[in-house]
């Protein structure tokens, strides 16, 4: 059967809740990629450097690096709802206060506190869309993607609309929508069982004491890496208008999510997700090369280009965090997000100053380079991976003509 068909645990055929946490879902994923085309505006609106502006992304996954330790403690002890809906209350403050700050500080300030909701909301969202969603974990990760790639894709072209006016506005639009989200969770889901056993402070980290799971997490830190150089650097080196740049982040964000849910669970089927992720991890290095070095129109078309090396990668690592280990997916997807969104939180930084500190090439140079290093991860360690990941190879059984996920 295919994932998409409408009939009963088909990914289209899912209950209002799911539904209603899949779509703020895609607002909070629009976040992310939201001031993507208004990173000069905001720049020269409050004058500052591009080093400053990048904090916007390192303040806000720094926070949420660190509160991935408090999700599951929270949503342990007040449920799965509540958590989303106090993680949607956060946003909802700080994105609006974001669109009043007077200095690129307060804006720092207020996209940190936009993180601790993000947190508590996406690392949660996945966990009720994988228990209420009909099918089974198949059809909620390709529907979790699916409000990912959306996400990612609108965001930019939100940003764009919104920010053609004024850079303060597409933080506005974000509180707006992100409240209509917290009264559809607020209608529509009702509350999870907790869970028999509440997690502590320290269960994500000691989650990653599982050789899968580490080996996954540290693949993906690298990757990540890259990702947010792609996402956060290059906006700086196209230097285009913000309608120009919302298009071309637009035009990523669908291959992202293209890739994301139809061609890598294809791509799994017939090579094995280990075979998949490696590879897409080197063409991506590639792609960031030639973004570096090739002409303007080579760096827009390469920049596109890479939302299908990402979408494949977002997918395969989203399956490797939930299945690797024996760890409950809370807990695994909260240590894996750990790790990895500290390298959401290094590149926005680190891609500025090191082109203030050599040229506007060598941070490609470098992200090739941790994308590479993020293949070798998977190559060295595929035994630890392969070995306790049954859905990993295609050999292994599916059901309905979907890898069957592991725990």
């Amino acid at each position: 059967m295919d994932p998409f068909d409408a009939g009963a645990g088909g990914l289209l055929k899912q209950p209002k809740s799911v539904w209603a946490t899949a779509g703020a879902s895609v607002v909070a994923f629009m976040g992310i990629g939201l001031v993507d085309p208004i990173l000069p505006s905001i720049a020269q609106g409050l004058d500052a450097t591009a080093s400053q502006v990048s904090l916007l992304f390192t303040s806000y996954f720094l926070i949420t690096a660190v509160a991935m330790l408090v999700t599951g403690f929270v949503s342990s002890r007040i449920g799965g709802r509540r958590t989303l809906l106090l993680g949607l209350a956060f946003v909802v403050v700080f994105a609006g206060l974001a669109g009043t700050s007077g200095s690129v500080g307060e804006l720092v300030g207020f996209r940190a506190g936009w993180g601790l909701g993000n947190a508590l909301f996406v690392s949660t969202a996945l966990a009720v869309i994988v228990g209420a969603a009909a099918g089974g974990s198949a059809a909620a990760i390709l529907l979790y993607e699916s409000a990912l790639g959306l996400g990612m894709a609108c965001g930019p072209l939100l940003g764009a609309l919104l920010g053609d006016a004024s850079w303060r506005y597409p933080f506005f639009g974000t509180a707006f929508l992100m409240a209509v989200g917290f009264l559809c969770i607020a209608v529509f889901l009702k509350e999870q069982p907790k869970p028999a056993r509440k997690t502590s402070l320290l269960d994500p980290v000691k989650a990653l004491g599982h050789g899968g799971l580490a080996s996954a997490a540290a693949s993906a830190f690298f990757y990540n890496y890259t990702f947010f150089t792609v996402l956060a650097f290059t906006p700086f080196v196209l230097n285009m208008s913000p309608y120009r740049s919302g298009a071309v982040f637009f035009a990523w964000g669908v291959l992202l999510a293209v890739f994301s849910v139809i061609v890598a669970p294809r791509l799994q089927k017939r090579f094995g997700s280990l075979k998949v992720l490696g590879g897409s991890l080197v063409l991506l290095a590639a792609d960031v090369l030639v973004l570096g070095y090739g002409s303007h129109t080579a760096a827009v078309v390469c920049t596109i280009l890479s939302g299908a090396f990402i979408g494949v990668n977002n997918t395969v690592y989203t399956e490797l965090a939930l299945g690797v280990s024996d760890a409950p997916r809370p807990v695994a997807s909260a240590g894996y997000n750990f790790v990895r969104w500290f390298a959401a939180a290094a590149a926005p930084f680190l891609a500025p100053k090191i082109e203030e500190w050599t040229d506007a090439h060598v941070p490609f140079v470098v992200a090739a380079l941790t994308a590479v290093a993020g293949a070798a991860v998977v190559v060295v360690r595929r035994k630890a991976l392969t070995n306790e990941a049954e859905e990993l190879e295609p050999k292994h059984a599916t059901e309905d003509g979907v890898t069957v996920f592991a725990n």
